[in-house]
């Protein structure tokens, strides 16, 4: 049966990842996370700042916010270029969301949530290469440098779609970008560890 055009160009028409879940948890736990530590509205400075039980909602909000579109996407539409662009879509919403002037988080989560609706198996392991990478280091922004390297050969050696791979170098560059600040503190010596408190 072929798809309708209307039905998915109107589900396209919402700015997927914009939701600031991270934002919206911290406020509910009593917890502006943008004044607290980094600042930043993702799952590591929701830990700092609010606790585990903000941060695990966060963790599963900002994935799904990443997956929920690119089901989606593969389930309305055919093209892989589509798949990709909306997979896109969430990690740019999720780093420039329009509901906070622009100020958003570094789409770690929600870039895991987008690999796996586009191969999930494939997404589950690179999301399980994360978590051994923050648990053994204790470092969460090292675990989402390693997982933005590794993702496009994974991509490649798997045999993914051309778009599929694109998507992955396009955005994770876009990711390790957002991280530039970790990657100097981390070489500096400087970078919270997992949990550890954030001030003010």
């Amino acid at each position: 049966m072929p798809r309708h055009d209307g039905d998915s160009a109107r589900a396209f028409r919402l700015p997927p990842g914009a939701v600031p879940v991270g934002y919206l948890v911290g406020r509910a736990f009593g917890v502006d996370v943008r004044r607290v530590g980094s600042g930043n509205i993702g799952t590591a400075n929701v830990l700092r700042a609010a606790g585990k039980w903000p941060a695990i909602l966060t963790l599963a909000g900002d994935m799904l916010k990443g997956l929920v579109p690119v089901v989606l996407a593969t389930v309305l539409v055919e093209s892989e270029w589509l798949h990709a662009a909306v997979a896109l879509a969430a990690v740019v919403g999720h780093c420039w969301p329009v509901f906070l002037r622009f100020k958003g988080g570094k789409a770690v989560a929600t870039g895991a949530g987008t690999s796996i609706g586009l191969a999930p198996l494939l997404g589950l392991g690179l999301f399980a290469f994360w978590w051994a990478v923050v648990l053994l280091s204790r470092y969460t922004s090292l675990g989402a440098i390693s997982v933005m390297v590794v993702s496009p050969f994974a991509f490649v050696l798997t045999g993914q779609p051309l778009p599929y791979v694109l998507y992955t170098v396009v955005g994770g560059a876009l990711v390790l970008w957002r991280h530039r600040e970790n990657a100097r503190a981390l070489i500096e010596g400087r970078e919270r560890k997992v949990g550890q408190k954030a001030e003010g």
